[in-house]
């Protein structure tokens, strides 16, 4: 896939929604952290070591793609402008952490977009593996496979009794951080999101919004988290994971149910209303956006509304970002009302693509 396919597509396939329980999980996301045990971590090599650690994952690529059956881009920090690098932010690629210090930082993205490799970014090695929906086996098992394809010829950093080392602590132990976004509509709406919140850190997990701050959820989107790795096996993380997960898909599709029985004639209300916006406005914001893209999303999942597919929300969530707008337009300087009506104009336009087929 051509760098500017990579940027201007806004179709990412782990963030699909034929994955399982994929009205309430978005999708799943597997991390794992790994350094070199003879090269000093990233913030602390210079830049020859940095590019032996960049030489050597290159040099074993090769066999990596004829392992999984796919082809990796490559891409170079240092030949991006700070807007391409703020769009693969966007589509979840690539971290804000990669961006600090250009040189000898490469990503490897794979094909479908599901993989990516960081290098020298926290660690000397991020792997990171996405699917849609529920699906942390699936996103686990192929992040192994990288990881024994590396870990057959490198010499890993690894300690019998803390496991693997990482530059941050909280990464010690299985290098694993695992995630899961929800659209958690019905638990914002009866207010029983913050007991969700509340309860995580308890069960070793952390809840935050995806959007906005721990004040403020935008678009109902919430991310869930492992907070701990040292002492624990991978098995028993993903499924304490889970098990959560599946806890909160079951409480927010009671929710939803609460809504359309009890509060039905305010609720259809309020997703016709949200659609109507979308399908006509010529100006959107981006808070705007995500607010009135949850309650159609939230629509089609009950559907109250009929005209159009799910596939529209991932695309809208990713084809109305800042930077990705700037990108398509080919313009960093665009003031936000015209980021807003070409913003209403792309909404407009995947609306119309994602129509469902009548009859």
């Amino acid at each position: 896939m051509a760098l500017n396919d990579l940027l201007t597509g806004d179709a990412l396939a782990w963030l699909g929604t034929e994955g399982t329980d994929s009205d309430v999980v978005l999708s799943s996301r597997i991390r794992l952290a790994r350094n070199f045990r003879q090269i000093p971590f990233p913030n602390r090599a210079d830049i020859s070591q940095l590019g032996e650690v960049q030489a050597q994952v290159e040099q074993m690529l090769p066999g990596l793609e004829q392992g999984l059956g796919c082809g990796f881009d490559r891409v170079d920090m240092e030949r991006l402008t700070p807007l391409q690098k703020e769009v693969l932010i966007e589509k979840n690629l690539i971290s804000r952490n990669f961006l600090r210090q250009p040189q000898h930082r490469v990503a490897f993205i794979s094909e479908d977009q599901c993989v990516s490799l960081m290098v020298n970014e926290e660690d000397h090695l991020r792997i990171q593996c996405m699917a849609p929906g529920l699906d942390l086996e699936k996103t686990f098992a192929v992040a192994s496979q990288i990881d024994d394809w590396f870990e057959s010829q490198l010499d890993i950093a690894f300690d019998e009794k803390m496991g693997y080392l990482t530059s941050c602590p909280t990464n010690l132990g299985t290098g694993l951080r695992a995630s899961v976004i929800l659209h958690l509509p019905g638990l914002v709406a009866t207010r029983n999101i913050s007991s969700i919140v509340n309860i995580s850190p308890q069960l070793g997990l952390a809840v935050r919004p995806y959007f906005g701050d721990d004040k403020e959820s935008i678009g109902c989107l919430y991310q869930i988290a492992n907070q701990l790795t040292l002492g624990f096996s991978e098995e028993e993380l993903l499924g304490n994971l889970k098990s959560a997960v599946q806890e909160i898909v079951a409480h927010e599709r009671e929710a939803r149910k609460a809504l359309s029985v009890y509060m039905k004639d305010s609720l259809e209300d309020d997703v016709w209303r949200a659609y109507g916006i979308l399908r006509y406005a010529r100006s959107l914001s981006e808070k705007e956006t995500l607010t009135l893209l949850s309650k159609v999303r939230l629509g089609i999942d009950l559907r109250i509304i009929g005209e159009v597919t799910a596939q529209c929300f991932p695309q809208i969530l990713i084809g109305s970002r800042r930077s990705y707008l700037q990108n398509l337009a080919a313009n960093e300087n665009l003031s936000k009302n015209e980021i807003d009506r070409l913003r209403a104009e792309r909404v407009r336009a995947v609306l119309q693509q994602c129509s469902a087929p009548k009859g």
